[in-house]
């Protein structure tokens, strides 16, 4: 996907309203998504200090937990989506490093999208792990359509 594509894509995704069940809600439809798919995914739903979900389904990796808490990072700080954070580095020939981030901490990777509430702007993270970057962002931005869709 292209830098317009995904940054128009982010603008689409805000939700009513966020709370410990949508948390709920949402980490169980990516969860089923995945098993539909047989995904060996790690689902991750947080705040910048707490967990509100967590999945890790056969086939994930312990390295899968790395880089979901590594991408959601990235998500919470930007407060955009990781591939799309990615996409614009590539885009310019930059690194996490220009903005002085540490790579064990931080990854511009797909699979992190912003959980982002109409009136109050990003208040959460949810991310997927152990596809293709693009394929993980994929899943997460179908279940939050989903989502919105009702």
């Amino acid at each position: 996907m292209d830098v317009p594509t995904l940054e128009a894509e982010a603008q689409a995704l805000v939700l009513a309203q966020f709370t410990e069940e949508t948390a709920l809600t949402l980490g169980m439809a990516l969860v089923r998504l995945a098993q539909d798919g047989g995904l060996p995914v790690v689902v991750n739903i947080r705040t910048a200090d707490r967990t509100l979900f967590h999945a890790a389904l056969p086939g994930s990796t312990p390295l899968n937990d790395l880089w979901v808490r590594r991408k959601s990072n990235t998500a919470l700080l930007f407060q955009l989506p990781s591939f799309l954070v990615g996409a614009r580095n590539r885009a310019r020939n930059e690194t996490l490093a220009r903005h002085g981030l540490d790579p064990a901490d931080y990854a511009d990777n797909g699979g992190a999208v912003p959980i982002r509430v109409a009136g109050a702007g990003v208040v959460a993270v949810v991310t997927v792990s152990g596809l293709p970057q693009a394929e993980d962002h994929a899943l997460v931005v179908r279940a939050i359509r989903d989502m919105m869709a009702g």
